[in-house]
């Protein structure tokens, strides 16, 4: 039996970063925190250094294994996602700074995890995140999509924990 692991997800943005921390223990998940790095209208170094100032409060209080990430799809302009790529740089160096593994996943690929199928609505993703979690009131939007990001990372984990499993006994080749 697999012991409990603890996922931090992130919606990085360069206004409200989402966060989101669950620990699956088998089949079972559960919420651990969750919120959003609201930031001021400062210049783009401050916004950044408050993001990693904030993830780090986060990550030493909930000791997460590992981050999991939402990639960059799209932007509205090209400024608007340089913008965005610095403020998931920074998130990501939140990670390497506490040790952590980063992994990272398309939007698809979180809503097909969370919802089942990838053209879900962003209130689909935090209806299915408040239903997977038993959370009596649906998080912010920002923080259901980084819950949804982790979540994905921990049914990703847990398929390829069980696949090495079958690999060790000889059920798969």
């Amino acid at each position: 039996m697999a012991r409990p692991m603890r996922v931090i997800g992130l919606d990085p943005g360069s206004r409200i970063t989402g966060f989101g921390v669950i620990e699956i223990d088998g089949t079972a998940f559960h919420h651990i925190e969750s919120g959003n790095v609201r930031l001021k209208d400062d210049v783009l170094a401050l916004r950044l250094h408050v993001i990693f100032n904030r993830l780090s409060e986060v990550i030493e209080r909930t000791r997460p294994e590992v981050m999991a990430v939402e990639k960059v799809f799209m932007a509205r302009n090209a400024q608007s996602a340089l913008t965005l790529g610095q403020a998931r740089g920074a998130a990501i160096v939140v990670a390497a700074h506490h040790g952590l593994g980063v992994e990272e996943y398309s939007a698809l690929q979180v809503k097909q995890a969370v919802v089942g199928h990838g053209k879900a609505a962003k209130q689909q993703v935090q209806h299915m995140v408040r239903i997977l979690l038993g959370l009596k009131q649906p998080p912010a939007m920002d923080a259901a999509d980084a819950l949804a990001c982790a979540i994905c990372h921990a049914n990703h984990a847990h398929g390829a924990a069980r696949l090495q499993s079958g690999i060790r006994i000889g059920l798969v080749p």
